[in-house]
């Protein structure tokens, strides 16, 4: 019989450092019972999905768990699909800071940047 090897399965999503770092920060003041942030694409804006960034308390069987040093990321399993080779940044500047995806899969944006198409 033949050994099957198998391997390791690339992250739906790829994570900046400065991503990383940020999700480190938003655990280590996470409310009682949080087990990680999850990422879904909720149907909002003028382009049809935005991104969303909450903090989860269980685990969804079809979920993508990405291991950080700092904590866990939870891809809503219906959110995949659109999200798969994107990259995850944390971006602050004097004004604003939040989460940036650079998205392969979008096909286009709203003017304001606050939502996608696929």
């Amino acid at each position: 019989m033949t050994e099957v090897k198998t391997r390791a399965r690339p992250a739906a999503v790829n994570l900046t450092s400065a991503s990383e770092a940020r999700i480190a920060e938003l655990m280590a003041k996470a409310p009682a019972g949080a087990i990680g942030v999850k990422l879904s694409t909720p149907r909002r804006g003028c382009s049809g999905l935005a991104y969303s960034v909450d903090y989860v308390t269980e685990a969804v069987a079809f979920d993508e768990k990405i291991e950080t040093p700092g904590g866990v990321l939870y891809i809503d399993g219906g959110s995949v699909l659109y999200l798969v080779g994107s990259t995850m940044d944390w971006v602050e500047d004097e004004f604003a800071a939040g989460f940036v995806f650079n998205n392969p899969n979008a096909t286009g944006s709203c003017g304001c940047g606050e939502s996608f198409t696929v």
